[in-house]
């Protein structure tokens, strides 16, 4: 029997593509208080991250070992990268879960899923939509935190070089460069975890389900990935490549682990999105 939808297709007027549009669907997510939250979290932690220098006296290296994070008050560029490095492993997978986790349980929850379907909304354009407005946020959200921290470490320590940790500096055009490498990269080794929390999320009304599973699935990977007994089984999982942005930060810059993070990460992620779309055109919505 043919559904609503299909049989809307026919009619006068009737055109999937301009359902839900894209700018509709960003408009509604930008208003919700989680992502008002979020962007505040992440344009936040830079400030705090200058008090904990200023009251500890900033950073110092090691047994004699200089580390990326021991530069970090050299320059507003190494500020940032500071920044990205201590947040991407996990902070930064919140809001990746949270707003791809968030698509279609959010809906389900709110008992508006089924009301979205018959106005009619095709499937597969409800998905498009809204898996678009989330990764877009996500992307936003990478942006966010290395912006506001080049602006604060530059006002607070000054423009310059990025200094690396085992010896030279990069030029400040060289430096930003780089920087935008690093941000592509941390948002395509995230996309795991952006699969794992939009299928979750077809498959549940509870978004704080498909949020934290998707989270936790992400930790799991993390903590399989510190177990050195797995040997090379280890190159297979997203997480043993996502600090291989790290190369962007040395004098020569190293694509080889960049790219095989790559080709993990995204391999992943369109398996998930698909097991995503497959599901969601043969579920029964109730709610």
């Amino acid at each position: 029997m043919s559904t609503l939808a299909e049989r809307a297709e026919t009619a006068d007027g009737y055109r999937p593509r301009h359902t839900l549009p894209l700018r509709v669907e960003l408009l509604r997510q930008l208003k919700r208080r989680r992502t008002l939250v979020m962007g505040a979290i992440l344009a936040l932690l830079p400030f705090v991250l200058v008090v904990a220098f200023a009251i500890g006296g900033g950073p110092g290296s090691r047994n004699g070992q200089v580390t990326l994070m021991d530069t970090a008050t050299a320059s507003g560029a190494n500020f940032a990268a500071v920044n990205l490095f201590v947040s991407a492993g996990f902070l930064l997978v919140i809001p990746v879960a949270l707003f791809c986790g968030d698509t279609i349980a959010s809906e389900a929850s709110w008992s508006s899923l089924r009301y979205l379907l018959a106005a009619p909304v095709p499937r597969t354009r409800l998905l498009w939509s809204k898996l678009t407005v989330a990764l877009g946020l996500s992307l936003a959200a990478m942006v966010l935190l290395p912006v506001v921290a080049l602006a604060v470490g530059t006002a607070a320590y000054g423009w310059g070089p990025l200094e690396i940790p085992t010896g030279g500096a990069l030029s400040t055009g060289t430096a930003t460069q780089r920087l935008l490498v690093v941000i592509a990269y941390v948002f395509v080794s995230q996309l795991v975890t952006a699969g794992l929390a939009f299928w979750l999320s077809t498959k549940t009304d509870a978004p704080l389900g498909a949020v934290g599973g998707a989270v936790g699935l992400t930790i799991v990977g993390n903590v399989l990935d510190a177990v050195t007994a797995l040997g090379h089984w280890r190159d297979f999982l997203p997480a043993h490549w996502q600090f291989a942005w790290a190369d962007a930060v040395q004098p020569q810059l190293e694509w080889a682990g960049m790219i095989k993070g790559t080709v993990i990460s995204v391999t992943y992620a369109l398996v998930l999105f698909a097991l995503a779309f497959r599901g969601f055109r043969r579920k029964d919505i109730v709610s």
